[in-house]
């Protein structure tokens, strides 16, 4: 190496003969103080001495915080070997999961099909908006319902995922977003032929199949062990907009499909005599409102801190 010492810039070398054979290539480390440069022995076992020759080079000095006698490094060494078998012994006793295969194949396919149905509304629904314009708002319903419900209906089963331990997803947040999504496409839009040709349809659907485009692939690459970095960026950003959008119009489904309820009395609850009440399910809609909001929140919530969890800086670990 070439470097500047007190007879000015020289080139500084030695050369040292271990006393039993080395690993090839070392390790180096320059920092602005010093060249730190570490030799692996081929076999760990205890040196006499570090060099061949009996007479230790004056250039030499021995760094006594990293000293080991030959009983500290027996004993270093056996303290190793304990803990190569210790960790065997666990990992033997963990039992092995026989249905483990089963398992990622199922969650691959089903993650799958709920991607393939996603994105054949997202497709169908955009195809249609240019081709037909605002006029395209007014049928989603009658086109998109059936792979709404089909899709929604398959997604349940990510309740019994979460339950059952497949996913490690929250059981909460899963079931707020699928009881709020099949209120709506079941109750408010399914049994009310009114609701079915209003605009508000359209957003709905359209704001949910995009979220799920990037959600679904994400979980069935991460299945196999594969991470695309673009999809998990999409998959943890994408819902900051789309979330608070497909809430609003839910929201406004609700608000739009109370008046109907009252007038036709659908769903109401007549209490038997002497009370002679009637609970207004639109009355029950105007709670829901307030569920449908904290719905909203908890999701953003649980979102908010995977986000941070998957695209945060990294945490260093100390040594």
């Amino acid at each position: 190496a070439q470097g500047h010492g007190a007879k000015g810039d020289n080139i500084y070398e030695f050369e040292i003969e271990f006393l039993e054979p080395v690993e090839p290539k070392p390790v180096c480390r320059v920092t602005q103080r010093q060249l730190n440069i570490t030799v692996q022995k081929k076999e760990s076992s205890w040196w006499e001495r570090l060099t061949k020759q009996e007479k230790r080079p004056l250039f030499l000095a021995p760094d006594f915080d990293r000293w080991l006698d030959e009983s500290d490094a027996e004993m270093e060494l056996r303290e190793k070997e304990e803990e190569k078998i210790n960790k065997m012994k666990i990992e033997s006793r963990v039992p092995k999961d026989p249905f483990k295969h089963l398992k990622k194949g199922y969650l691959v396919m089903y993650n799958l099909v709920q991607f393939l149905g996603f994105s054949w509304i997202f497709v169908n629904m955009t195809v249609r908006l240019f081709i037909l314009g605002k006029d395209s708002f007014y049928d989603t319903f009658h086109t998109i319902a059936d792979m709404m419900y089909f899709c929604q209906t398959l997604a349940l089963m990510e309740i019994m995922n979460s339950l059952i331990g497949l996913v490690r997803s929250p059981l909460l947040p899963v079931v707020v977003q699928l009881f709020g999504r099949n209120f709506v496409l079941f109750v408010i839009l399914g049994t009310l032929e009114e609701m079915q040709s209003k605009p508000v349809v359209f957003f709905i659907f359209y704001f949910w199949s995009i979220i799920e485009i990037f959600r679904y692939p994400y979980y069935m690459l991460s299945c196999i062990g594969i991470e695309w970095k673009p999809l998990t960026w999409l998959r943890y950003t994408a819902w900051i907009p789309l979330y608070p959008l497909g809430g609003l119009s839910e929201a406004v489904a609700v608000v739009q499909s109370i008046p109907i309820f009252s007038e036709t009395g659908k769903f109401s609850l007549g209490l038997p005599n002497p009370l002679n009440v009637t609970i207004q399910f639109s009355f029950l809609l105007q709670l829901y409102l307030i569920a449908l909001f904290l719905g909203v929140f908890v999701n953003f919530r649980h979102l908010y801190k995977q986000r941070k969890q998957h695209l945060g800086p990294k945490k260093r670990k100390m040594k």
